[in-house]
């Protein structure tokens, strides 16, 4: 099997890098090599930031009407190629190749969204103000914006920055992870194929050094970043400092409350789908399961149903979940599995050492489940990114909103219930950006924004909807007035009054 090399992508074309440093791209399943990646050199970014900012003279005066024709172009593309776009998801990735279409389709929608240009960056007027004054506000694009993503989503990550923000007339230049970044790369060369201009779209990659640079860099003017806490709070403080507009969307640990009025069979299948799926390895993933009062009885079906799901490779289209990304992704989840044991958690389900069929060396790890977990654990306290489920019990709904609010992260939460009153009850109490009600991973369509909250999230604006359009563009305002051609002032005016 040959090897793909991974190109920069500047000027619209893809650029060999002259880089003396390259990363293996690993099949998770299978532990070959699939691929090599450069880090870019520091020449290399600040050639992709050129081209963005050359390309900006001419793109934001590009009419809103041709860039809505470019973005319907680019979402018939992918849905033409979701089938490769998911293909390479999954050799890189390890997804299930279900899981990566059903990426794909998120992804979609965002530039669906992006589609609606035309309406989405309409500025305000009001007729009169004054004598003979309006006022009006044009939405213009900032320039050069940036994107940093993580692996566990190569194609929607990237979908959740440069379509509205190249739609409202900026320029782009992605990093993407260098951990599975085929996807990515194809996903960049569909939008060259809708008309996407030479310089308006451009890639690099690497790892901290190219990240701090395209922090650093003084031509870059909004930066966009999906990952881990720790990374996302470096990045926000170093672009902050530079004078950029940041938005970080980072860690979280999220809950799924379980009441004992909710459909049982439909409540159980969701949480498990959304613990387990993609290995864990989501931000929006309920790694923690809260049962209320009697739905504590609930527990031994969760744990059966929970070890008959099936572990197998991406390619596998009856698995439910596939390997973790790379071995340090699994030897961590590991360990935690073992701090969890150590710290007194029960472990009512062990993945450890799990071996898949004609696929000794990969980097699976089977659903997880401990109960009796406390506040203090590791396993409750650490994003653990891995098919490991903590259980709580409470008595009553309101101890289920005072533990979750109790946490410093607020990403996603779902409850499930039959109960009107309860579902308000939480839907107002709960201190967490985005509610799932009988949902499990409550990301909302692409027309509204992704508003994770608190620990998990730094800057006002988020990816998506009405707050992306705000995040990529700057709000002009101005004040007109016209005269008659034969109109004579009446005399100096010195006050601050536009009668």
């Amino acid at each position: 099997m040959s090897v793909r090399e991974i190109a920069l992508y500047i000027e619209g074309k893809p650029v060999p890098s002259q880089s003396g440093e390259w990363r293996d791209v690993i099949n998770p399943a299978t532990q070959k090599v699939v691929a090599r990646v450069p880090f870019a050199s520091l020449e290399e970014v600040d050639r992709a930031v050129a081209s963005a900012r050359a390309a900006f003279r001419t793109w934001r005066k590009v009419p809103l009407a041709k860039r809505m024709r470019i973005m319907l172009a680019f979402q018939a593309l992918i849905r033409e190629h979701t089938g490769e776009l998911a293909a390479l998801i999954t050799e890189e990735h390890g997804k299930t190749l279900p899981d990566a279409e059903g990426e794909v389709g998120r992804g979609l929608e965002v530039v669906e969204h992006a589609c609606s240009i035309t309406s989405l960056q309409l500025g305000e007027i009001a007729e009169n103000a004054a004598s003979d004054v309006n006022v009006y506000s044009l939405n213009q694009p900032l320039g050069v914006g940036a994107g940093i993503t993580a692996f566990n989503f190569p194609i929607m990550l990237p979908c959740f920055m440069f379509p509205l923000a190249i739609a409202t007339g900026n320029t782009f230049v992605l990093k993407p992870s260098e951990q599975d970044p085929s996807s990515t790369m194809r996903l960049v060369e569909l939008a060259h194929e809708a008309g996407v201009p030479p310089g308006v779209l451009n890639v690099v990659h690497g790892g901290p050094e190219v990240a701090n640079r395209l922090c650093d860099h003084p031509d870059i003017k909004a930066l966009s970043f999906i990952g881990s806490t720790h990374v996302g709070t470096q990045i926000h403080a170093r672009a902050g400092a530079a004078g950029k507009r940041v938005q970080a969307m980072m860690g979280a640990k999220n809950h799924c409350v379980v009441m004992p009025d909710a459909n049982r069979s439909q409540a159980i299948n969701n949480l498990l789908g959304s613990a387990f799926g993609a290995a864990g390895q989501r931000c929006m993933a309920n790694s923690v399961l809260v049962l209320v009062g009697e739905a504590r009885d609930w527990l031994d079906e969760i744990v059966e149903k929970s070890r008959a799901m099936t572990v197998g490779p991406g390619t596998q289209r009856d698995a439910d979940l596939g390997p973790l990304v790379s071995p340090a992704a699994r030897d961590r989840v590991v360990s935690l599995i073992a701090r969890g044991e150590a710290e007194g958690a029960t472990l009512r389900l062990d993945g450890r050492g799990l071996t898949v069929d004609g696929y000794p060396d990969g980097n699976f790890v089977g659903p997880t489940l401990f109960s009796d977990v406390t506040a203090d654990m590791a396993i409750y306290r650490e994003e653990i990114f891995g098919p490991v489920l903590c259980v709580v019990g409470v008595e009553t709904l309101d101890e289920a909103i005072d533990f979750i609010n109790a946490n410093p992260n607020g990403n996603g939460t779902s409850i499930f219930t039959n109960s009107g009153w309860v579902a308000k009850r939480f839907e107002s109490d709960i201190d967490v950006g985005q509610v799932g009600i009988n949902v499990p991973i409550p990301v909302p369509v692409a027309y509204f924004s992704f508003t994770g909250s608190r620990g998990s999230k730094l800057g006002d604006l988020g990816p998506n909807g009405k707050q992306a359009i705000a995040f990529w563009t700057q709000t002009k305002t101005v004040t007109a007035r016209w005269f008659e051609p034969e109109n004579v002032s009446s005399g100096i005016n010195s006050t601050i009054s536009m009668g």
